[in-house]
């Protein structure tokens, strides 16, 4: 029934406008409010420009550990406040019967609480949250086992094929950059619980994007956020300190191709290049294009093409993955080992002529009208509509962005599609990954 009662109201929200509120506390911290009073419920997530794409080298890793290891314990803060151990962590939280976790991805550090937003409730949950946040334990003899549980799971990975696959992809596309980089035995190895500390440390409320979707209102989430970042450092008087700069992803300038032996019935084929970032001006005439190409599943080209007419593979996709650095365009397929040869070249012909001639106007119709008829699906729930509006802080999108997100897609045109394609793709010289081909790749 509340999963039905929340579907109603977010399909009602996004017919009649998403009132995304933004205020910035004197701390720093930026405040995205969507106030949803239907059921008694509060979404969070709290981001920082802390995401693997600041690991150092030899560390990569750490980011998405150091937000795992958070729930391994906090501190004590006074007599009313002890030291909570994993175990006893985990019973607070389900006790409140509320969450509150961690994780890395390459952009962003992203902590997030689920909670009853009951007054009580709330307060309790908003308390333990910042204890978590601010002030974890990160007990040693926990972190000990922690590494080899993931050193194990890296060994496991490595025997998979996709896994192998998609880690030299992705060293072929970013090289040196640090989208590229992955996790190993060396660099979990390298980290210690003083790294951690030190990244935690580094967590300052003036660089906090907080979002919260739920049944609150706007005094009550700025308390509420005042709460849950209370317990950080509170960083140098004056300006936030700035983040060193990084740089942005270098174009490929000549193609590549990577051939890897790997006993398997199925080959495993990737090719691509950088894509674009999400604030590009040219998003929304890719993403509807891109429908077109592959991202339509059984209606894209590439599967017509590829599975449908000749029968090379099941499936076969492709997308654009834009971050605050230019993110990869990947078209990724799986097939038989003796025809790996002949489904690259005719899914690299697909996509040339692609970036050639664009869409047809029926073509664009259809994926037009596929994208505005699923868009409420986008927020058809709390956790979706908070990732959502998390977007927007992280990217600095307008405030009417989810508003305006159906108009932007009907006004794409085949031309804008067309030319868009011709920027930002370069079929001549991307760079291709087959693993567990047999024969030759190249006709």
């Amino acid at each position: 029934m509340l999963a039905w009662v929340g579907l109603v109201f977010c399909m009602g929200s996004a017919m009649a406008g998403i009132p995304i509120e933004r205020w910035v506390q004197a701390s720093g911290a930026e405040v995205y409010l969507v106030p949803s009073p239907a059921i008694p419920m509060l979404d969070v997530q709290i981001d920082f420009d802390a995401g693997s794409r600041r690991d150092p080298p030899a560390q990569a890793g750490l980011a998405g550990i150091m937000a795992a290891m958070s729930a391994k314990g906090v501190l004590a803060a006074g007599p009313t406040e002890p030291a909570l151990d994993e175990n006893a962590l985990s019973e607070a939280w389900a006790d409140l019967g509320a969450s509150f976790g961690g994780g890395a991805g390459a952009d962003r550090l992203s902590f997030s609480l689920r909670t009853l937003s009951y007054p009580d409730l709330l307060a309790r949950a908003a308390a333990l949250a910042a204890r978590q946040l601010g002030q974890p334990t990160f007990p040693d003899a926990v972190w000990q086992n922690e590494r080899e549980r993931l050193k194990a799971s890296l060994r496991e990975a490595n025997t998979r094929p996709a896994t192998l696959a998609a880690r030299a992809f992705s060293r072929a596309v970013y090289g040196s950059h640090p989208y590229g980089q992955a996790m190993t035995e060396a660099t979990l190895a390298a980290i210690s619980v003083a790294d951690m500390q030190g990244l935690q440390r580094t967590l300052l409320p003036c660089r906090a994007r907080v979002t919260l979707v739920g049944a609150v209102t706007r005094p009550q989430a700025d308390e509420l956020v005042h709460t849950l970042l209370a317990r950080l450092p509170p960083g140098p008087p004056g300006a936030c300190p700035p983040l060193a700069p990084l740089p942005e992803v270098a174009a490929l300038t000549q193609p590549s191709e990577q051939i890897i032996a790997f006993d398997s019935a199925q080959a495993q084929v990737l090719f691509g290049q950088p894509g674009v970032t999400r604030a590009d001006p040219d998003y929304f005439a890719l993403t509807v294009g891109n429908y077109v190409l592959g991202g339509g599943g059984f209606v894209s080209r590439l599967t017509t093409e590829v599975r449908e007419k000749r029968g090379l593979t099941y499936s076969v996709y492709s997308y654009f993955a834009p971050g605050i650095h230019a993110g990869a365009f990947t078209v990724g397929l799986q097939t038989r080992s003796d025809q790996a040869a002949a489904a690259l070249q005719l899914a690299r012909d697909v996509v040339a002529r692609f970036v050639t001639e664009g869409p047809t106007e029926a073509e664009l119709r259809a994926a037009k009208d596929n994208l505005v008829g699923g868009f409420a699906l986008r927020i058809d729930t709390n956790r979706k509509l908070l990732d959502n509006v998390a977007n927007i802080a992280a990217h600095r999108l307008p405030l009417d962005y989810l508003d305006s997100w159906t108009q932007q897609v009907e006004q794409v045109t085949v031309a804008q599609v067309r030319a868009a394609f011709e920027r930002k793709l370069q079929p001549a010289t991307m760079a291709t990954v087959v693993l567990g081909a047999t024969g030759p790749t190249a006709p």
